[in-house]
């Protein structure tokens, strides 16, 4: 008998996926972008304050990678993750935020509706 193939196989991609929370991703230092990978209707519903804009479909490494570092959100932290891999893939040093915009409305931070 060799090995337990299926231990490995059922751990969650993003084990050790760098992450921060709202909070840390809300007080961001100069040179950290907050980017919001959702889409349009979302993102119109209520954003934090100086997010750049890019739907998961259009995450492009390019335009963040003049920043530090990109703390990436989304509703609730799942759809980040896939961003944060790409962005990192690409060389960028991303970072999830993790509960998302759910958490942010949840800690009563402060969000743009236009």
């Amino acid at each position: 008998m060799c090995c337990n193939a299926t231990a490995t196989a059922t751990e969650p991609d993003d084990v050790t996926l760098p992450s921060v929370d709202v909070l840390t991703a809300a007080n961001r230092p100069a040179g950290v972008a907050l980017l919001d990978v959702r889409e349009q209707a979302e993102w119109s519903s209520g954003h934090a304050p100086g997010a750049i804009h890019q739907r998961l479909g259009a995450v492009d490494p390019e335009s963040v990678r003049d920043y530090d570092a990109v703390y990436v959100m989304c509703r609730s932290g799942n759809r980040s993750a896939t961003a944060t891999r790409r962005l990192r893939d690409a060389g960028i040093d991303a970072h999830n935020v993790t509960g998302g915009i759910v958490a942010w409305a949840k800690a009563r931070l402060p969000a743009d509706f236009s």
